[in-house]
């Protein structure tokens, strides 16, 4: 443990003692959000990413100690564990070097070098790796042949040799390290399948490419291999043969003009092109695959974490449409808390009389339930009834903004456990206005509810490592709920399993204790739960809120130090609740008297922070996107024109902006900012509303493309993001980027 601890100090630039006092907490039992909250002290104030990398990192040094005793035990168990190997093994630092030590060792299928070492060639082998010049290969090679054994003449015993020496290369840890660093100069080619090559298809910017392994980007990575694995592409790695083949046979060959030297060279070429190429490709490309995942799933994840932070529309009443052609619009009326009110469906392009009897419907509830916002899910048919509501409220006299709401995953909550559960007797195809409009309401809170690969905010999510991105979704959503805190009063059980120490059994519990007992009145009531032990209320007390109970239960005080708050107040000579949310008295407090063994300046500073603004949210106000109400269709969209929009997604090659016409429009990265942008992530998030302006309009194919950057700021001709090979409005990417082009060979 003491060697993991050195290690990951060193590789993530921390002290020996926060990464020590990080992981004896976490295996206590302590989750990475209340570490980083209320463990400032012991971690030395690391934040909830640093905290993760320690804990991960911990995990695969485990796993790689793991795999060292397996490889120790199996070799010993064949008797040929020599104490240079066991040193070799034991001070390898990755899985890689492992994996090279282990491989002559590695039970493995017969190979041409084990059928050559049965006819009893080994020696003859070992006799041509010592390449003495005076040898005569084939001369040593007549003592081998035996055609009992399968050796029918010099030249069989001679291959069968060369067999053992190209395996014997392959296998080599220093040869096959050297052959994998120099293939890693290789580079990533994709040719068109030849029965696809004259077919029109979404891949054909890959159909001649090639660019260098090291700097394949993420999402071109993803599309070639997408278009290998749809029967579209043949993708390969090419290698610099010729410069690794040097490589090898200076190590190998002691004199080239001999002719045991000769056969040696002869054998290092196979190893090459028989064994070590191939096994090369696959183990490089699985690297490749894993980083370009890797890169991916980060996308993702930030993607979800801001659009889980998205301000929500908290109090306000909402009425959702769910859109529809011809099964018609469903709608569902919601008051500030989410609970339903009222569920319809509206008849609106089914004929004047049905659509008549649809506004009369539609006005009625909204007289009923006085909305403060409509809400529009932004599928199939939105455009028609967004024109419906703002022909409905026009007539009305009424002003309601209408805000166009993501649909994506909402007929996956319709049809799920959670759903049935929430509403049984609703039909399911009702459900989904729900969903729609919780999620103007509050985006975190129902959000939780659907599998977060259903969001639509990824790029490649089934692509990708599905456990990986699992892993790193589900920790993405574990920061947020803790970030923002849950009311433990009106959270639903998805939201309650995401709380730090709670999960799925526990949330259920107090959500099963509140509807027996009531709301809780104090966070000391939580104890109360059956299940919820001292360990689960020390992880989860600080992120669970008590509106309207004590003065600290709606803060993110932990009941921990509320007798420090207690003194803080008592010292003030003012009640407890008098100081609470009293900017002016909390200024006045000197945190450096309250410093203890246990607590300092970090957690000191926070309860002052969090006593100025108690249960403040960190998501800020809602406020509707401001569209421009002349601009509602694709069709009234103009080149030039300058829009105000939100953006809805965010990748590697730029980001999808939703300008109120329901088609996202893309700003390519050479067109988020007037300097270089390596990144999107960098310059925008999901969420944010930027100024966009109307590069270029595509009815046929309804896209639209966007720049962020002012009017007459184009691209210096051979500068931009990707060394001037992607024009400024071609998004280099052909599957989430709706304007790439369909080019022929490059």
């Amino acid at each position: 443990m003491q060697r993991f601890i050195e290690t990951i100090a060193r590789e993530l630039s921390l002290r020996p003692a926060q990464v020590e006092r990080t992981l004896a907490l976490h295996d206590e039992g302590a989750t990475v959000p209340f570490l980083a909250r209320y463990r400032k002290e012991a971690t030395g104030g690391l934040d909830e990413v640093q905290i993760q990398a320690v804990i991960d990192r911990a995990g695969s040094l485990r796993e790689l100690e793991d795999r060292r005793e397996a490889i120790l035990r199996s070799i010993d168990e064949q008797g040929k564990l020599t104490p240079g190997l066991r040193t070799a093994i034991e001070q390898a630092q990755s899985r890689t070097e492992l994996e090279d030590l282990y491989l002559p060792w590695r039970p493995k299928r017969r190979t041409r070098a084990t059928m050559a070492k049965e006819k009893g060639l080994e020696p003859l082998a070992d006799r041509l790796w010592a390449q003495d010049p005076r040898l005569d290969p084939a001369a040593e090679a007549r003592a081998f042949v035996d055609e009992a054994k399968g050796v029918a003449d010099v030249e069989a015993a001679l291959a069968g040799a060369r067999d053992i020496l190209a395996e014997k290369v392959a296998e080599d840890a220093t040869l096959r390290s050297l052959a994998r660093e120099r293939a890693r100069n290789g580079t990533l080619r994709s040719a068109v399948a030849p029965k696809k090559r004259e077919e029109r298809t979404r891949f054909e910017s890959w159909y001649d490419h090639e660019e260098p392994l090291e700097k394949a980007p993420s999402h071109r990575v993803l599309a070639i291999f997408r278009g290998e694995a749809e029967g579209v592409l043949k993708v390969k790695l090419a290698f610099p043969d010729e410069e690794i083949v040097g490589a090898l046979l200076q190590r190998t060959v002691r004199d080239g003009k001999s002719r045991a030297g000769a056969v040696v060279a002869e054998a290092v070429r196979d190893a090459w092109d028989r064994l070590l190429a191939p096994s090369l490709e696959s183990e490089l490309r699985a690297q490749l695959k894993d980083r370009a995942d890797r890169e991916a799933i980060e996308v993702f994840g930030a993607n979800l974490k801001n659009l889980l932070l998205a301000p929500p529309a908290a109090g306000m009443p909402v009425v959702a449409l769910d859109p529809g052609l011809r099964t018609g619009v469903k709608l569902a009326a919601l008051d500030g808390t989410g609970r339903l009110l009222e569920a319809a469906t509206l008849y609106t392009e089914r004929g004047a009389a049905e659509r008549a009897a649809a506004a009369r419907l539609f006005a009625a509830i909204v007289q009923r339930h006085a909305p403060k916002l409509i809400a529009v899910g932004n599928g199939t048919g939105s455009r028609e009834a967004e024109a419906f509501v703002r022909e409905v409220l026009r007539q009305l006299g009424v002003s309601i903004p209408v805000v166009s709401v993501s649909e994506q995953g909402a007929s996956i909550y319709s049809a799920s456990a959670v759903a049935r559960e929430e509403f049984p007797d609703l039909d399911v195809s009702l459900r989904g206005a729900v969903s729609i409009g919780r999620r103007l309401q509050d985006p975190m809170a129902e959000l939780v509810k659907i599998d977060p690969k259903s969001i639509g905010v990824g790029q490649y999510q089934h692509d990708v490592d599905q456990k990986l991105l699992g892993k790193k979704l589900g920790e993405t959503v574990e920061h947020v709920v803790n970030a923002v805190g849950v009311d433990a009063n009106t959270a639903s059980p998805q939201l309650l399993e995401h709380v730090s120490g709670v999960g799925p059994k526990l949330a259920r519990a107090i959500v099963a204790h509140r509807d027996e007992h009531g709301p809780f009145a104090r966070r000391a009531q939580l104890r109360e739960v059956k299940g919820l032990g001292p360990k689960a209320f020390e992880q989860a007390a600080g992120f669970l809120r008590i509106r309207g109970g004590e003065p600290l239960d709606d803060s993110a005080v932990h009941p921990e130090r509320y007798p420090v708050v207690e003194r803080m107040a008592k010292d003030l000579g003012v009640p407890l609740r008098e100081l609470v949310g009293n900017a002016e008295l909390v200024r006045r407090i000197d945190w450096r008297r309250y410093v203890s063994d246990d607590l300092g300046e970090p957690t000191l500073k926070d309860i002052l922070a969090e006593l100025e603004k108690p249960g403040r949210d960190p998501r800020g106000d809602f406020t509707p996107p401001s569209f421009r109400e002349d601009v509602q269709r694709l069709e009234d969209v103009r080149e030039g024109m300058v829009l105000e929009g939100v953006v809805t997604n965010v990748t590697a090659f730029g980001a999808f902006v939703d300008v109120g016409v329901h088609q996202d429009g893309l700003v390519h990265v050479s067109q988020l900012s007037t300097r270089f942008v390596r990144d999107p992530a960098e310059v925008v998030k999901v969420g944010d509303r930027i100024t966009v302006r109307v590069l270029e309009v595509d009815l046929a194919r309804k896209r639209l493309s966007l720049s962020a950057r002012p009017a007459g700021e184009e691209r210096q001709r051979g500068g931009g993001n990707r060394g001037g090979r992607v024009q400024a409005q071609r998004p280099a990417d052909p599957f989430n980027n709706p304007f790439a082009r369909l080019r022929g060979k490059r």
